[in-house]
């Protein structure tokens, strides 16, 4: 029966609750990981966290999309986020740690979970650490995506996509049939405006000053394991299955 606003177990098609169950299962045996993916734009972490997720059964928590879905949800902490957000201030690490913490405590997150673009100064570090010991839990490994700033440049300079389908392309490593227009539909292809040279400078000059030094924290305490994130996908996958083995 339906209590709280949950779902009635009764409405959902058999297929789903069969697959769920068997996920479930697969997952029992997994162990448990807290991990948190650091690099600087580009490095490929949204490439390779959804296959950490599948393959750990963790839960894939990326601070931006947390703080929306607080604030659209009404919960304690995302009105004080909100209004945070509508005087134009930045929300506080305290703020950002609690709703860490709300979210970490759901079922989806049961064996562990990955963090993504947070913490990204020492001080968020610190706050999150504090947290997890009051939970009697620490963070596992922390996934370093080291990469050289010109291969990057290379990498999100060459960036097109086409927006109604989110296909992407890449000048030099998998470009249109006709330079500029879409494969499939034939229409014009943009550039984000992120995607430039001088945005990425901006960007990786903040992640130098601010988020290396998480990684030397972290290197402290023996959990950091260094990637090779110019390789190719594949082979960055294969390096964070033996990392996490």
């Amino acid at each position: 029966m339906a209590s709280g606003g949950s779902v009635d177990l009764e409405d959902v098609p058999s297929l789903d609750l069969m697959t769920e169950l068997l996920r479930r299962m697969k997952c029992a045996s997994k162990p448990d990981k807290r991990l948190i993916l650091i690099g600087p734009p580009g490095s490929g972490k949204g490439t390779q966290s959804p296959i950490i997720k599948d393959e750990y059964c963790l839960c894939h928590l990326a601070t931006g999309d947390m703080l929306r879905a607080a604030v659209a949800a009404k919960t304690p902490l995302g009105v004080k986020a909100k209004e945070a957000m509508d005087k134009g201030e930045l929300v506080s690490d305290d703020l950002v740690v609690g709703i860490i913490d709300e979210a970490i405590k759901k079922p989806s997150c049961q064996k562990g979970f990955i963090l993504d673009g947070f913490p990204r100064t020492v001080v968020q570090a610190e706050k999150l650490d504090e947290m997890l010991t009051k939970q009697g839990t620490k963070i596992d490994k922390v996934l370093n995506f080291a990469i050289d700033d010109a291969i990057l440049e290379e990498r999100i300079t060459g960036r097109w996509i086409h927006p109604p389908s989110g296909r992407t392309y890449h000048m030099k490593y998998a470009p249109p049939k006709v330079p500029g227009i879409d494969d499939v539909s034939g229409e014009p292809l943009i550039q984000r405006k992120d995607d430039t040279a001088e945005v990425l400078k901006s960007r990786l000059e903040a992640f130098h000053r601010q988020t290396e030094p998480v990684i030397d924290y972290y290197y402290k305490k023996g959990v950091v394991s260094q990637l090779h994130a110019e390789k190719p996908p594949k082979d960055v996958t294969a390096e964070i299955q033996k990392s996490l083995s």
